[in-house]
């Protein structure tokens, strides 16, 4: 039995001579022979093994064959550690029994099993190797280049994998790091065996899960709740990236985008609260948060899809206005597509970060910010952000579209502070607390899009200036009063 412990990158196609030539030119560096893998993934018709976590496929090269099973493992945000078993065999279908008895379930009748196997999906690809010496470990870097193939269908693989063969864990960071500082890439949650599965139809993408606050640990370590926070914040960006990849619906979309930014977000407030956001991390967040503008007008334009009764009432224009919107909508979404992001090499490297981070936080790597217990900790953190509210829309100030416009952002970043502490609170104090800010924040979209309403209407043949006036004055006028009693409400920290 060997431990698989790899991280696993995606990148584009086209940087593959850029990929070949840093890893080749790297010192202690040596090429492995260049081989072609054909792989034939199993399972029987309950896809019994795919619910026990276990994958199991036979491999075959020009000069040998094997079969393998993995069995289920653990996942530090892009590090995956898997018991696997290697058998080299001659045939083209595996047998069970070659396998230790140990390994299998108290329930599995093996037999049957392998009575029952059939392939599900191949992956077909090509492996180019190199075994890389850094910091006193020894790494392997594949490169595959193929296709996943199920149901009459082909998806492509290109990516890279770290494994370690000895050492630290670590290493594979740091080696991934050097190449994503060269070659655009972004973390690989989904293994060939998981998209097979989809490809096959036998698997979907994750939802994301609805969480309506963070679940901390049960002993309110500081530690311990800084590794919860990275690892929901990675972990839902990776499930988001998967989401939006699969979906056409526009408003879908848009949420999709919002809770992307806001994952984005709570992983920078979270290492500036625990003292560990560096300057150059500091970039990489400031440059993403740069290319996640086009969020803004999106989230308008298919809140107005999405609530065309609420937003428009009973105007007759409404199919010109709604040919107008989805004329704009379409114009976004096509310029700002998740490949596109992706292209921008400090997205990676954000994303590498962040999981470096999330390593050296489990391994006890960080000293933290000094504070008795996390209650202290998040009364602190609630009371800076509550501060920040307080001076960017004080209670004395009458605040017009424009205003609320600018302190967005603020108001966005002080509900994700809510959001990471908030189940430490009593419930009714603390909902009653947050909802008219929540409602604020939605005031804050309706306001954008009246505004891009303005905007989209102002050369066409649809006049609703008066209108939409009259709206957005109603609206500035209830979020006014909303917010000043909200500002006179004593917090439930």
């Amino acid at each position: 039995m060997d431990a698989e412990i790899e991280l696993k990158l995606f990148m584009q196609s086209q940087h593959h001579d850029l990929l070949v030539s840093l890893l080749s030119g790297m010192s202690e560096s040596t090429p492995q022979e260049t081989r072609h893998l054909s792989n034939k993934y199993f399972d029987t018709a309950t896809l019994q093994f795919r619910r026990w976590k276990m994958g199991l496929r036979v491999r075959n090269s020009e000069n040998f064959t094997e079969q393998t099973i993995k069995t289920a493992g653990s996942v530090i945000g892009g590090i995956h550690t898997r018991p696997e078993y290697n058998i080299a065999i001659e045939q083209n279908t595996p047998s069970l029994d070659l396998f230790p008895k140990e390994i299998w379930p108290n329930e599995a009748d093996v037999d049957a099993l392998q009575d029952d196997l059939h392939c599900v999906f191949e992956t077909n690809f090509t492996r180019q190797a190199w075994h890389i010496y850094i910091e006193g470990s020894l790494v392997e870097v594949a490169f595959d280049l193929g296709d996943v193939i199920a149901n009459g269908q082909t998806e492509p693989i290109c990516e890279i994998e770290f494994e370690l063969l000895a050492g630290e864990a670590s290493a594979l960071l740091h080696l991934a790091i050097e190449v994503a500082r060269a070659i655009p890439v972004r973390l690989g949650k989904a293994s060939k065996a998981q998209r097979g599965y989809q490809l096959s139809g036998h698997q979907h993408s994750a939802p994301l899960e609805k969480i309506d606050y963070i679940c901390l640990p049960a002993d309110k370590s500081l530690s311990k709740t800084l590794k919860v926070l990275l690892e929901t914040g990675i972990e839902r960006w990776q499930v988001i990236e998967s989401l939006l990849l699969e979906t056409q619906d526009i408003p879908h979309q848009a949420k999709l985008w919002m809770q992307l930014r806001a994952c984005v977000r709570l992983l920078r407030l979270t290492l500036s609260q625990f003292g560990l956001l560096s300057k150059q991390v500091l970039q990489y967040f400031e440059l993403i948060e740069q290319q996640m503008q086009f969020i803004e007008p999106l989230q308008s334009l298919s809140l107005i899809l999405d609530e065309q009764k609420k937003l428009l009432g009973k105007r007759v224009n409404k199919t010109v206005i709604t040919e107008l919107v989805l004329k704009s909508v379409t114009e976004l979404v096509s310029t700002h597509k998740l490949a596109q992001l992706w292209q921008v090499p400090e997205y990676g490297q954000l994303q590498l970060s962040l999981v470096d981070l999330l390593l050296k936080t489990t391994n006890g790597g960080h000293q933290l910010v000094d504070y008795p217990e996390l209650g202290l900790f998040a009364n602190h953190l609630q009371q800076d952000s509550w501060q920040r509210i307080v001076d960017v829309m004080p209670v004395s100030a009458a605040m017009d579209s424009l205003d609320y416009q600018k302190v967005a952002q603020a108001l966005d970043e002080s509900i994700l502070v809510g959001f990471a502490y908030g189940e430490l609170y009593q419930e009714e104090d603390r909902e009653a607390f947050r909802a008219p800010w929540q409602d604020l924040a939605l005031g804050i979209q309706t306001l954008g899009c009246y505004q891009l309403l303005a905007k989209l209407t102002q050369d066409s043949e649809v006049d609703i200036s008066g209108w939409l006036e009259d709206k957005e004055q109603s609206l500035l006028f209830a979020m006014e009063h909303s917010r000043k009693s909200a500002l006179n409400n004593q917090p439930y920290w």
